[in-house]
């Protein structure tokens, strides 16, 4: 790309930066093009970040300061079905009752409370010899076939960094046995195998650097997907639970929260009440 001076015509006697007749570079407009585009999308960036930091904030004031009274609604519904359910004996009543209450109090299984610690056959040996304070046992040892052995021989020999003659050659190398070693300890004598085959095919081939107006043209289009992927992400924080709110009062959030809170206080009251005279104690 051009520097500031050379996009306002450089200085006095750079015949290098236009032909002879004067006219621009045609890369120019293309790198006039790419730095419109970039300094646009950091803008939106930011407007996206900032919009998602302010759905974030709002979000946990939300929880903070409602959260309780949802809580307290949702156990109120439980009660309720639960009395009708005792007083009706309907089985739909008493379908509907178990259903709220477990919205409530949401059990997680033996497997979700020890992810990682156990399958349908009980606790990992691991497990068990963390919880009890036993050494781990250590891993079986592998054992590699004679052919794996013979595979792993053969690339060692062939492909050892010390007969690189660059440096370049030698990251090569050294890069591709680490792979060979790490098939080698798991006895994996497929994909060593795979990599004799990969060795014996040769070092992929450096591909044709792009032009610059290639590499322009490319930045464009990344920059074109980008601002897409933000477009996406910016519409789904809008049209979110707490997006859709924080449009209702973007400049007082505070104060829809205040009213969202009195709407709730005022339910809380009208379930408490219905309550007390199906449990006879209004």
């Amino acid at each position: 790309m051009t520097t500031p001076d050379a996009e306002q015509g450089g200085v006095a006697g750079d015949a290098q930066a236009t032909p002879e007749d004067g006219a621009p570079r045609p890369e120019e407009r293309l790198e006039r093009a790419v730095r419109a585009a970039e300094q646009a999308l950091i803008e939106y960036e930011i407007a996206v970040e900032t919009f998602r930091v302010e759905i974030e904030n709002f979000s946990r004031l939300h929880h903070q300061r409602l959260g309780p009274m949802y809580a307290r609604l949702e156990e109120l519904d439980a009660q309720i079905a639960e009395a009708r359910a005792a007083q009706s004996g309907d089985p739909e009543d008493l379908r509907r009752a178990q259903e709220l209450r477990a919205r409530v109090l949401p059990m997680p299984s033996v497997e979700e409370l020890f992810h990682g610690w156990m399958d349908s056959d009980g606790l990992f040996p691991e497990a068990v010899a963390m919880l009890t304070d036993q050494p781990v046992r250590p891993p079986q040892r592998v054992r590699p076939s004679e052919e794996a052995r013979k595979l792993y021989r053969e690339l060692a020999r062939k492909a050892h960094p010390d007969l690189a003659q660059e440096d370049g050659e030698r990251k090569r190398r050294e890069e591709f046995i680490t792979r060979v070693n790490t098939a080698y300890a798991r006895g994996d004598e497929a994909l060593l195998r795979e990599l004799s085959e990969e060795w014996a095919a040769g070092p992929v081939p450096e591909e044709r650097r792009p032009s610059p107006s290639e590499e322009l043209y490319a930045r464009l289009e990344w920059l074109a997907q980008r601002k897409e992927l933000l477009t996406v992400v910016a519409r789904e924080l809008e049209e979110s639970a707490i997006g859709s709110m924080l449009r209702l009062a973007p400049d007082d959030p505070d104060r829809l929260l205040e009213e969202i809170a009195e709407q709730l206080l005022a339910d809380v009251a009208a379930r408490e009440a219905e309550l007390a005279a199906l449990t006879g104690q209004a």
